[in-house]
């Protein structure tokens, strides 16, 4: 996921896009299908969700891949689309298509999955940093807790200073704490095999598909989603290519192909090497490092990985922590969305009382670490509400994607999604199923009470995406609106 350009919600002329995105690609310089593939992958693929598929071996693959066909590929030709016939992201696009209030919604739920998804990417954070520090702190909710609260607001300070490069840290993260460990885990992964090691988990073509146990056992694939989320915002540099039409996807299908192997192979070498009862949803990543380490003697590296994946993690957390709040900030001056005390900025241009307000919720959050007995429990709890919130938007936008293209066909459009219905009836029911099927324990809850966990993802999900939402909306006031003040400091 990128955050790069989550500020482009920004309401503006459509009907001037694609002229002005060609021209402006035509004054510089067109990008090349491949380069818009490296940056995709850049924006989407992470080794932190490979401790959740390695403990399905051999069937992560499928997974991976039943999410990639009804859900990335939808998503990323449909965007394409939108993208390329109307500038301003996915408010302009949900207004458009269907109207002001559910662009506030579409909008609002891309900036609120953030408030869980920084207490679940922090969570990795701090198993990895444990394994740099003491391994059984891993294991420690209080110390899950202490790193997402102290490394949030350590977060907030340096972005309310409106630190430049924090981008180009989050783009070199790709390299640093993605491609290069994933190469280093998946080599020794097979050099391990090669050794005449016996794969934790069956490689045979029994094991293909997950153990059916029930709706519980297909619960995991909604991570998945939230694993692919995001293609709508690199879809906004389709107009820089030179033939968008054929262009398009070509990049997009090259960028699947990565995405895959990079979230297929790490997971597929943590099963070879850790036992699926032993692994963890937060250190998993770790474990499988030091595991292969202690085979060849070579654990001393076991930190220096733990701190190019903190490193990777960090970064990515600074770009998307102002990105998705200014975007809202942006549309709620105009529009008067939001109280003028949450519109406030400092003096660097930055929202920093959005920030402040976030970091209290993503502070109760964290220490709900600390009360939970089970850190990895807490994990996957925070992860399905990112993704639930995190679909609603894509839902909006699957259905006005067809709506612009049944009101406004002739609108200029620098590339055509194929079989557009299709594509956002696949994509709608697959975000829709994934959505309610988050509601349902997975088949490692079974021993807690269903009643419990549908009430802390329910209230958290629909709470957070459509009731609070709501309440701004209705009790909004025009004297909210500063729509001449709608320029801030990047």
């Amino acid at each position: 996921m990128s955050a790069a350009d989550v500020p482009a919600d920004v309401p503006v002329d459509g009907a001037a896009a694609v002229p002005a995105a060609r021209a402006r690609a035509t004054n510089t310089q067109w990008i090349s299908w491949v380069a818009l593939a490296m940056m995709t992958t850049s924006s989407v693929a992470s080794l932190r969700a490979a401790p959740t598929m390695a403990v399905y071996g051999l069937a992560c693959v499928f997974l991976y891949l039943l999410p990639a066909v009804v859900f990335l590929l939808p998503t990323s030709l449909v965007s394409a689309e939108l993208a390329s016939g109307w500038t301003g992201g996915i408010y302009k696009w949900v207004s458009e298509g269907i109207s002001k209030p559910m662009g506030f919604l579409a909008v609002w739920c891309q900036f609120a999955m953030t408030i869980f998804y920084y207490p679940s990417l922090l969570g990795f954070v701090a198993s990895t940093l444990a394994y740099v520090i003491n391994p059984a702190l891993a294991s420690s909710g209080v110390w899950t807790a202490a790193v997402i609260i102290v490394v949030y607001w350590s977060g907030v300070w340096v972005s309310s200073r409106g630190t430049k490069g924090v981008a180009g840290l989050a783009s070199g993260g790709l390299i640093i704490g993605t491609l290069i460990p994933g190469v280093v885990l998946v080599t020794l992964g097979v050099v391990f095999l090669g050794q005449g090691n016996e794969s934790a988990a069956p490689m045979t073509a029994d094991n293909l598909l997950p153990a059916w146990a029930g709706l519980s056992s297909l619960v995991l694939i909604v991570n998945n989603f939230l694993s692919y989320s995001g293609m709508e915002m690199n879809a906004v540099h389709v107009s820089s290519l030179k033939n968008p039409g054929k262009q398009f996807p070509k990049s997009m299908f090259l960028a699947m192909g990565m995405v895959l192997a990079i979230f297929i192979l790490p997971a597929l070498a943590i099963s070879w090497i850790v036992p699926a009862e032993e692994l963890s949803l937060t250190a998993g990543v770790m474990q499988a490092f030091d595991a292969v380490f202690a085979n060849f003697g070579w654990q001393w590296l076991t930190p220096i990985v733990g701190i190019m994946l903190v490193t990777a993690s960090l970064g990515g957390m600074l770009t998307w922590l102002a990105g998705p709040s200014k975007g809202l900030l942006l549309i709620s001056r105009q529009e008067g969305y939001l109280p003028p005390f949450l519109q406030r900025l400092n003096k660097n241009g930055v929202q920093q009382n959005i920030l402040v307000v976030q970091g209290i919720v993503t502070t109760v959050i964290g220490l709900a670490y600390a009360l939970i007995p089970d850190v990895s429990s807490a994990y996957w709890i925070f992860s399905v509400i990112t993704t639930q919130v995190y679909l609603i938007m894509y839902l909006l936008m699957f259905v006005a994607a067809i709506k612009l293209r049944r009101k406004q066909p002739d609108h200029p459009r620098g590339f055509r999604a194929p079989m557009l219905v299709s594509m956002c009836g696949v994509g709608f029911a697959a975000s829709l199923a994934a959505l309610l099927v988050g509601f349902i324990p997975p088949s490692q809850f079974s021993s807690g009470s269903p009643l419990v966990y549908f009430l802390i993802v329910g209230g958290g999900a629909l709470g957070l995406g459509l009731f609070v939402p709501f309440l701004f909306y209705r009790f909004r006031k025009p004297s909210w609106k500063q729509a001449e003040s709608t320029e801030v400091a990047s």
